[in-house]
């Protein structure tokens, strides 16, 4: 196995792209970043890849699309491993941050009504009140 491919050791100048994006865990597999990567939605530095052994280095300005969102990052430093989340932020700078959500924003959808209701008597009869009514119906017959 190459030095390269298993981890970016310290002298190393790049490092694979899926391996780096899963690394600052933007994917939670290399599965998805190549998948990314192979529908050519990624651009590095204005020019679009599509090959996910494409060498990613220092510097270098990531653009793609993450659910609803366009990320725009920087690469600060290659990856070593893919640790927690907080080590994974010391890898890039984000130049767009998505902005946060607020619980009492005036942009939340509303809450998804509940169970259908209706008033007494409006509309269709239930079957408590089919029965009822066949109760009286067999009752005065």
């Amino acid at each position: 196995m190459s030095g390269s491919d298993a981890s970016a050791p310290d002298g190393a100048d790049s490092q694979r792209l899926d391996k780096w994006l899963w690394c600052a865990r933007f994917f939670k597999s290399r599965s998805l970043a190549n998948a990314l990567l192979a529908a050519s939605r990624l651009r590095m530095d204005g020019s679009v890849v599509a090959k996910a052994h494409q060498k990613v280095k220092v510097g270098a300005v990531l653009t793609f699309p993450q659910g609803p969102h366009v990320r725009v990052v920087k690469v600060l430093s290659l990856a070593t491993r893919r640790g927690p989340a907080p080590e994974a932020r010391t890898l890039y700078e984000d130049l767009a941050p998505i902005p946060e959500r607020k619980a009492d924003s005036a942009e939340a959808p509303p809450p998804e009504p509940s169970a259908p209701s209706r008033d007494k008597g409006a509309g269709r009869p239930t079957k408590r009140d089919r029965r009822a009514i066949e109760r009286l119906l067999d009752d005065n017959g």
